[in-house]
This record gives C-alpha cells, structure tokens and sequence, in this order.
C-alpha cells in the first residue's frame, strides 16, 4: 500500500458509480453497549431509509429533461434497515446518528438542524454522532454532494417518526385523538388543556412496543413551515474548533501508543529487492516490518521513528521502473495511449456543409487535493478485531478495504471518523489505515501514521490529468449545428453539453495515466467545463455575437438561464463600457450544470502587458441549488469553491521527472495566496419550490472559463490550457477552422 499503481485502474463504488477510486471530547474506546449505556437508557428509533446514493447527476438536455448517462444518473436503491438513526435518552438527551462524515463541509451543522427540525427541538438539544461503523448506519461515502439530497431526508423521516410516536403515545395516555396533541419544544402538549409530555418520558416507557419503522415516503415539515431549517446556524462544536478543544485524527493519543513511519520508494513503481531491518531494529523499542514493498517502523516516539528509518534507507535496494514519462510531455503520453483510440466525430460529413467549423484541444494537468490536514491514522488490535481512527470521506468503504487487507470480517473492523481537516475528494480511500494497522499487528500496540506533507503531496491520488478536443459547427446566422466533445482520461462529470445543438457526441475515453488518480472536488466537470465554456467563447467569436447573448441564444434550461442572467445582471454585463476605453481589462462568463444545482460565473481581469501577467480583479457568482437549507453553510461552500478553483486556474500543478513528483512542497507548489483573492460578489438563487440539492462542489467549475474567456477580452490570447500563461503578447492562439 506504500506504492503507487503506474497503471490506475477504476473499481465499482456502490455509492458512487463516477468517482474513481484505486485500491492499492471523545470516548475513543467506545464500544455498542458502553455507547448505549453513557447515553442512558432510552430507545432508539428504527427506521427504513434508501441506501445512500453516491452521485446524482442532472444533465440538462433541451430544457428540463434529465437524460440516464453511462456511470451516472438517478438510481433507486431498495430501502434497507437503519438501526439506532435516534436515541431518545430517559435523562431527555437526544442522539442522531448518520454515517456521514465532517470534514469542514457543515454536515454537522445541517444534519442537526434537520432533526431539530422534524423534532421540534433547538438545535442545541440534539448530539449528532458521525461516521462510526459500529454505531451510525451506512450512509455511503461523502462525495458527490450527496448529504444534502439523501441523508438530510433519511434523517428528517427517522426524526419525523419519533415525534409521531411521541404524539401518538401522549394521545394514547391521554385517551384523546393524536390530532389533538401538539408537539413543540421536545414536549407533547394537549392543544386544549396543559397536559405534557416529554421525549424523557417517551423513553421511559416500554421500549420494544416503540420500536416501529418509518416509511420512505413519510410526509416531513413543508418548506413554508420551517422553524430550523432554511435558517443559518452555527457548527455544534465550532468552540472546539477555534479554542483547539477538538481531537483531529492527527491528534489522537491511544494508551501505550507507537509512531510510525514508512519507507518511500524513491520513484513511482518501483520495487524492493534487498533491505536490511537489523539497524532499526537495533534502536531500544522500534518495531520494523517488511513485507513485500511495505517497510515501516513503529517506536516510542515520532523523533525515534525517523532516526529508524533513516538508518534502513542507505541498505533499501531498488529496482526502478522504465519509461515513466516527465509531467511536460504528459498530454502527449495520455492521448498515445487512449483506450481504443481517440473517438472520431460521428458528424464529419456536416463540416462540409457548415457555415463554419472550430476545433481546438485543451489541457488540464494532474493537481493535488492539499487538504489542511495530510492523511493520518490510529489503529488498534484487541481480540482479534481492529478498530481504526482516521480521516477519510468513505468509512464503510474503508471498513471493507481493511477487512480486505487482512482478511477478516466486516464485523471485526471498526472505523471512526473524528471531525477532520478537508478532504475535497481526496481521501477516499484507506491507505493510510491500512499502513498504520499493519504496524499496529506487528507491534501489538496502538500506532499512531501521519503522513507528512511531501507524503500527501506524492502519494496521495491525484485530480486526473486529461486532454479534451472539441469540434463545433456553425450556420450561417450563428447557431450550433454540430457538437463533438472527447475527454482523454478524467471521465463524464459535465461532459453532456447543456446547449441546444442537434444530436451531441460526448465520448470520455480512459488513457494510461502516468500517475494514480482519484476522485477531487467536482471530479471531471472541472475539466469539460473548463474546455467546454471556453469553447463556447471561442464560437461566439467566430459567430460575431456578444458571449452572453450566444449562450442564451442556446439554452433552453429555464435554471441555468436564469443563473446566467443573475449573474451577469449582478456584475452589470450590459453596462461594461465598451472595448476601446478599457485598455487592457477583460471580462468574461461560463455558466454549467452538475449534482442537480446551477452555476454562472463572470470574472474581470486585468492584464499587465509590461508584466506578461494578468490579475483577477472580480468575481461574481451566481448559484441556485433548489431550497437552501442552511445560507451561511451554502455561501461558505460557494466561496471555498471559488477560492480553491482559483488555485488550479493560476497556478497549481503537480510537475514531475524520472518517476518523481518535483514540487511536493507548498513552497513549490503554490496554492492561492490572500494576494490572488479578487472582490468576490456571490448570489445564492433560493428556490423554495425545488429540493435541494448540495452545494460543496458545483461552484468550482466556472471559475477557470470565465477567466480564461476574460483574458481573451483583455489581450485577444486564447488560454487553453490550466494553468493559465499568458505567452508572447504579439502571438494569440486561435482555433482552428
């Protein structure tokens, strides 16, 4: 698990059929009973919920029509059992569990704002137990902005229910009809006398008679009656965060426990041949292990940990690997070895006939997720059963991936996922519980992995590179008549065109990618609509017609239009002074659909010409995901989108050599800095009559179009490849036509 596969290779995610995977304070000794027990006695509530969907994908097709795409669209699972989604507590506590996770996302906050709401509670009053395989219900993997459409509702029906049952009970001792009994404030209140009835109450009474089931299609709170929900509020343990009260994954300390630390090979592939243990092991309480590729130590402390392996890596042999190709010729590479070969264009033939035809090819290299927090992990053994503490998006994937390593059963693994630092799609797999529990096994203690920055930056998955070549047709009075759209090597998310044009080809083809890649926010819609809306630009150009007004020219989704006129309108596209008189400013827009919510952009840049340099100066942002349930959280994850888009757009990109990653550091590898962030204006389109959809990944993908259409506006320079430079300012790329 210390190597990474040259050859990436996708496995089925059962929640989540587009994300590419690769397979190579608290009571942390909690278990099911002693849980139960500091909870007090109570009850928990069951209930039938759908199995969590990973991805849900709109794709926008002439209007409002949603169309099935291979990997992707809606699925409908059979409900299964969720056992303990609520403990009502006799001492009048309230528990929710789900199997999500929080890494800095607000699932945390919103989850409880759903059951507060259903249960008429304040939000206070509600715990919300998070990730813990042994204890919350398997809710899939955190991508794909899945919470807010699938967890959010099973929790608001398992909630709904307990207060039915409550209601239902008070009318029961009573001896008066539920429809006379109201509940609010964690009470059941006779509407016409003053009697009262607690959900402590509740619990204290046969629990096995209460154990009912809830139905799917349970009616919950309407949207005009929302007293929670549809409100901003606060992360529960936000105190923890600032005061640093809370425990990250980074942070845990287990009794008795070691540090571990692996040997890296010092390139991609390679293999060990020979390696002497006997010096580690000579240092008083170092474990080595070494087992095929994998090398690691476990000692005493971090300091020592090092020192061991320090003192095996002069003895490490390694056999190389040939042939691994330098990041500066990795489009090249990705497109010889396209599966299959590189898709023709179904419609050739129309070229002939056309008006006009535009090619052109665009480029997006490998990046990295750089998470505040790099992989880390706790793993424990007792018994024969492992129990894991780590920072991953996938839980109960990562559950099966350690039962896998080891060979053991499901139910003899456990994993816990405490509140971490980012994932943004990176951490969805267990590599980093998996190293730690090897060491653990060997140690028979607790070991504590944590990976260090140039780890995560080298061996950590990355977004997947991929070359796009697309070719459009024109009629004579400008409209869309053809439209080929391939991606080399990073997948379908955002490759469906949302514009009118007859019969579309949007083939993704799977290449030999030099590096292991992963799911990353937004996955491949970062790259097609980065291709696709600057594309778009380009045929407006050639058509002679105003950006803005082509897009709408060519759109028929009633949403997407009317997120692209909120944001031109908001960054005042109409008014823009005219070419001549703003020497050197640029403006430009993209607009794309994904995860079911809505997104236009527009930026305005400036372009240094003594420089050869351009500056973002404003962005504005129009989103609409249905019904927000929680404003703050949503412009949060709006920004956060912005602000990390922006990184890929200047400046980040994972370079390499020999089989070695050359920037694995921030000082080389640059993410954005306060002086790249421009005046940012975001408009959040709430839409009461719709349900809501997630909002953690959608806002990324126009960031990059906009500005790169912008510097065309600016400098007449078509930028199509990420990061965007500027070259010779005498010389503009153009399409070809």
């Amino acid at each position: 698990m210390s190597t990474i596969n040259t050859n990436c290779r996708r496995i089925d995610c059962p929640e989540d059929p587009d994300q590419i995977i690769e397979i190579v304070g608290h009571d942390f000794g909690l278990s099911r009973r002693t849980f139960v027990t500091a909870l007090g006695a109570g009850i928990l509530i069951a209930v039938v919920a759908k199995t969590a969907l990973g991805q849900e994908q709109d794709q926008p097709v002439q209007g409002e029509q949603r169309r099935r795409v291979p990997g992707g669209g809606r699925r409908q699972s059979p409900p299964v059992p969720v056992e303990a989604r609520v403990h009502l507590g006799k001492d009048g506590s309230i528990t929710v569990l789900a199997g999500k996770v929080e890494g800095g996302q607000g699932a945390r906050a919103q989850l409880s704002q759903a059951a507060a709401e259903e249960l008429r509670v304040p939000i206070e009053r509600v715990a919300m137990v998070l990730a813990d395989t042994e204890l919350a219900p398997d809710d899939g993997i955190t991508a794909g902005s899945r919470t807010t459409p699938s967890t959010v509702p099973a929790v608001r029906a398992a909630c709904m229910m307990a207060r039915n049952m409550l209601a239902q009970h008070a009318a029961a001792q009573w001896k008066i009809d539920a429809a006379a009994v109201d509940v609010r404030d964690g009470a059941a209140l006779e509407k016409s006398g003053d009697r009262k009835l607690s959900y402590a109450d509740f619990a204290s009474s046969d629990p096995q008679s209460l154990k009912q089931v809830a139905p799917n299609d349970l009616a919950v709170t309407g949207v005009e009656q929302w007293q929670v929900l549809g409100q901003s509020a606060a992360r529960p343990n936000g105190r923890d965060i600032v005061t640093g009260k809370h425990t990250y994954p980074s942070d845990l300390i287990r009794p008795g426990m070691l540090y571990g630390k692996i040997l890296r090979p010092p390139s991609f592939g390679a293999k060990l041949s020979a390696i002497d243990l006997a010096p580690a092991r000579a240092i008083d309480g170092v474990v080595a292990v070494h087992d095929g590729n994998f090398v690691g130590v476990a000692a005493p402390s971090t300091f020592l940990a090092k020192g061991a392996i320090k003192a095996i890596t002069e003895s490490a042999k390694w056999e190389p690997t040939a042939g691994h190709p330098p990041s500066d010729k990795l489009f090249a590479h990705l497109r010889e070895n396209a599966r299959g070969g590189v898709p023709r264009n179904p419609r050739a033939e129309h070229a002939n006939s056309a008006a006009k035809t535009l090619k052109a090819t665009y480029n997006v290299p490998y990046v990295q997720h750089a998470p505040m927090e790099p992989r880390a992990a706790v793993a424990e053994w007792q018994d024969g059963k492992l129990t894991v503490w780590t920072a991953t998006q996938n839980p109960f994937g990562v559950r099966r991936e350690l039962a896998g390593a080891f060979r053991i059963q499901e139910s003899n693994v456990r994993v816990i996922v405490p509140d971490f630092g980012g994932g943004f799609g990176g951490k969805h797999t267990g590599e980093c519980a998996v190293e730690a529990a090897r060491l653990a096994r060997a140690a028979q203690k607790p070991v504590a992995l944590r990976w260090t920055r140039a780890e995560e930056f080298t061996w950590a998955y990355f977004r997947p590179a991929a070359v796009m070549d697309v070719e459009a047709t024109l009629s004579a009075d400008g409209a869309l008549t053809s439209w080929h759209f391939v991606n080399i090597n990073a997948g379908r998310p955002g490759i469906q065109t949302p514009y009118k044009v007859p019969e579309p080809s949007t083939p993704a083809v799977d290449s030999a990618p030099p590096l292991r890649h992963g799911s990353y926010r937004a996955l491949a819609a970062t790259a097609n609509n980065f291709a696709r809306e600057s594309f778009m630009d380009e045929l407006a150009a050639a058509a002679g017609k105003d950006p803005l007004d082509f897009r709408l020219a060519h759109l028929e989704n009633d949403r997407l239009r009317a997120a692209l006129e909120a944001a031109a309108n908001a960054f005042g596209w109409a008014d823009r002074k005219p070419k001549q008189d703003r020497a050197n400013v640029g403006f430009g827009l993209a607009c794309a659909v994904e995860k079911g919510s809505y997104v236009a952009a527009v930026a305005e840049v400036e372009v240094d010409r003594a420089k050869n340099a351009f500056h973002v100066r404003r962005l504005t942002q129009a989103f609409e995901c249905g019904k927000i349930t929680t404003p703050r959280n949503c412009r949060s994850q709006v920004l956060g989108s912005i602000l990390q888009a922006l990184g890929p757009t200047l400046r980040e990109q994972t370079t390499f050599e020999r089989g070695r990653v050359t920037n694995a550091s921030f000082y080389q590898y640059e993410v954005p800095r306060l002086a790249d962030v421009p005046r940012i204006d975001i408009h959040l389109l709430d839409r009461p009559d719709l349900p809501p959809a997630g909002a953690g990944e959608t806002p990324l993908i126009c960031i990059a179009p906009a500005i790169a259409n912008a510097i065309f506006d600016a400098c007449g320079q078509r930028l199509r490849d990420l990061p965007l430079k500027l070259g010779p300012l005498d010389s503009a790329a153009q399409s070809d036509t």
